[in-house]
């Protein structure tokens, strides 16, 4: 018995959870990679670090894969790892690249990062930075849909792998399907391989998708705003992650940073204010759809012509999120149809609370989440 198995069965036996074979292979998996740790080489002048295989979870959504490897981090055995979002992830990534390329020559060569035959190349001087920093990255919804960190993955891991990093990841795709159908997706094939080497792939391939079940126990919108409409919001949030940790993380669109207060195991909440009353727009809002399969948005008001860019900023979040099958939990000041009641701007509104109104239903939650690109020209 490890402390993860331990962890996932007082879960269990506090009706947190419920027995799944297949969440408990995928804890036992990782207690044996925290013995593995726990006995690693970590190497001196003369010798390496010993590079210790990490763990690649894949399945559908609401499998419990980022819950399990909460429960592995808290107590891993490296004092040095990070839990981190995939996207935020390759976003400081590029900003370190971009750094040491604003470097001049001499600069580079006094660094504490230069790397002895690198050149010019900041591949490797920013992987040795992150391996400074961290010989155990946690990485919470692994996916690839931009060709910028297409192109730079093999070399960096390679790099990482090669600095006796160890990766764990959570990911809805099996690594063979990751940048699927991308530009010039052979040039990223190579990484593949290299995660595939350096990371056992699990396959957590259950039957139920939890979320699902937790999605349809109860309500999905709360109307009228207030305490109760909060506290059942606040208790989704419980059932939808599972347990996980909450996190927080930075979304960078068209070179723009859009913070995420707070998300989790796919599911990110927003408050109306922080999506509608500032100056967001579809890019944005499909950033978000592209990284979470859920959203918590919590305080939508009434609509109106007194607020009609943060009524027109709403109905373009709900387009996204339609569009890419994206379940919504919610509380507001009433139901759908009586949000924006009169006044310019209210015909227009009837297809969004009929989108509103769809998206509550059992089958639009069983749907999956469509993928989107992101960068792709839109009307």
């Amino acid at each position: 018995m490890g402390y993860v198995i331990d962890r996932y069965e007082a879960r269990i036996g506090s009706g947190q959870l419920t027995p799944d074979p297949v969440q408990a292979e995928a804890a036992a998996a990782l207690d044996d990679l925290a013995h593995r740790l726990s006995h690693r080489k970590t190497g001196g002048w003369f010798s390496k670090a010993e590079t210790v295989t990490g763990l690649y979870m894949w399945g559908g959504v609401g499998r419990g894969k980022s819950m399990l490897m909460d429960l592995f981090f808290e107590h891993a055995p490296v004092a040095a790892r990070r839990r981190v979002h995939f996207h935020e992830f390759m976003a400081e990534v590029h900003d370190r690249l971009d750094a040491w390329r604003r470097l001049t020559p001499d600069e580079r060569k006094r660094s504490e990062w230069r790397v002895k035959g690198a050149g010019d190349d900041p591949i490797a001087p920013v992987a040795k930075q992150i391996a400074s920093e961290a010989n155990l990255l946690c990485f919470d919804e692994f996916q690839v849909t931009q060709i910028a960190d297409a192109m730079v993955l093999a070399r960096l891991f390679d790099a990482l792998f090669e600095r006796a990093v160890t990766v764990v990841a959570t990911s809805n795709r099996h690594p063979d399907d990751l940048y699927k159908d991308g530009i010039n997706r052979p040039l990223f094939l190579p990484f593949i391989d290299h995660l595939k080497t350096h990371c056992r792939i699990l396959e957590l391939a259950s039957d139920r998708d939890y979320r699902l079940d937790r999605l349809i126990e109860a309500p999905v919108w709360y109307a009228p705003l207030g305490p109760e409409a909060e506290t059942a919001l606040e208790a989704a949030w419980d059932r939808l992650t599972l347990g996980a940790e909450p996190q927080h993380c930075v979304l960078t669109v068209k070179g723009r940073k859009l913070d995420v207060p707070r998300e989790a195991a796919g599911v990110a909440w927003f408050s109306f204010e922080e999506l509608c009353a500032r100056p967001l727009g579809s890019r944005d809002y499909l950033a978000i759809a592209a990284n979470f399969n859920t959203v918590i948005l919590s305080g939508i008001p009434k609509l109106g012509p007194e607020n009609r860019n943060e009524a027109a900023r709403f109905v373009a979040l709900i387009d996204a999120f339609y569009e890419a099958r994206i379940k919504l939990v919610a509380s507001a000041a009433a139901e759908p149809e009586h949000l924006y009641p009169e006044g310019d701007g209210s015909f227009e509104f009837e297809r969004t609370a009929s989108r509103l109104h769809e998206m509550r239903s059992t089958d639009y939650l069983a749907e999956a989440r469509v993928e989107i690109d992101v960068d792709a020209p839109r009307d």
